[in-house]
């Protein structure tokens, strides 16, 4: 184990495991501790390849069973692409981690547009459900399955300027609730984990002075970390957690209770 992994005895041992949006930041990580606890990871990217081949070989030091695919979760026939190319070369998927994103503009409500609120909608509600109903068929099949939504403190908050992107949150944590009733007779469990703002490469230009503001509320007196995130996916998506479905999560140092 590498001196850096935070899980703890939780094993994924066998089990094959898909992140999307995992060639950097907070996929990433959570790609990394799903690999330090046993499990065969699959990074997914839409764009940066660059970004994907340096993950991939991050998660090579580790152990050799991962693989890299390029898919745009938010379309129906990349995500069937997707899960076949994943099956093929490490196994059927048993972990699903709805993780992908896209940007997220900080605009007074008038400013956003209907499309904007549009692409919210498919990052969030229709690529998860994609993937869900793809990955779904083997989890039935073998009455076992871990799904894992990436949600936000945001919509907890209600914080503002994020109305577009708060909504469709909503809508990710509706559907998973939902699910979670839905699935669990199949020994499949839905849950959501809630980062607060966790610094990554995009948060690159963001002053020190904006992480010192958002910083000062939080009752931990710091910002979590990317594998902070990823140890609280590995419980979701370990054999421990088999009668915990429905539930979210949140990873941001009591922030959400100090609001």
């Amino acid at each position: 184990m590498q001196e850096n992994s935070l899980h703890s005895s939780f094993h994924l041992d066998g089990r094959v495991a898909l992140v999307t949006g995992s060639s950097r930041g907070l996929g990433k990580g959570i790609a990394l501790e799903l690999a330090r606890a046993g499990a065969r990871v699959a990074v997914n990217y839409a764009n940066s390849h660059e970004d994907a081949e340096r993950a991939l070989a991050e998660l090579e030091e580790i152990g050799p069973d991962c693989c890299l695919v390029q898919a745009d979760v938010t379309n129906e026939a990349d995500v069937q692409r997707l899960y076949k190319t994943v099956a093929q070369q490490l196994g059927s998927i048993d972990i699903l981690v709805c993780n992908a994103t896209c940007f997220q503009p900080e605009l007074p409500f008038e400013e956003y547009s209907v499309e904007y609120f549009q692409k919210m909608y498919e990052f969030f509600v229709v690529s998860p459900t994609l993937l869900m109903r793809a990955c779904l068929p083997h989890m039935k099949q073998q009455r076992f399955g871990r799904i894992v939504q990436i949600t936000s403190e945001i919509f907890a908050l209600g914080a503002s300027p994020f109305s577009a992107y708060a909504a469709a949150k909503g809508g990710q944590i509706g559907l998973s609730r939902s699910l979670s009733s839905e699935l669990a007779p199949f020994g499949i469990t839905v849950n959501m984990v809630a980062p607060g703002w966790i610094p990554t490469e995009r948060h690159a230009k963001v002053s020190q002075q904006a992480k010192d503001a958002y910083t000062s509320q939080v009752p931990a007196g710091r910002m979590g970390t990317a594998a902070e995130v990823g140890t609280a996916v590995v419980y979701f998506a370990s054999d421990e957690a088999s009668f915990v479905t429905g539930q979210s999560l949140s990873i941001n140092g009591g922030h959400t209770v100090a609001g």
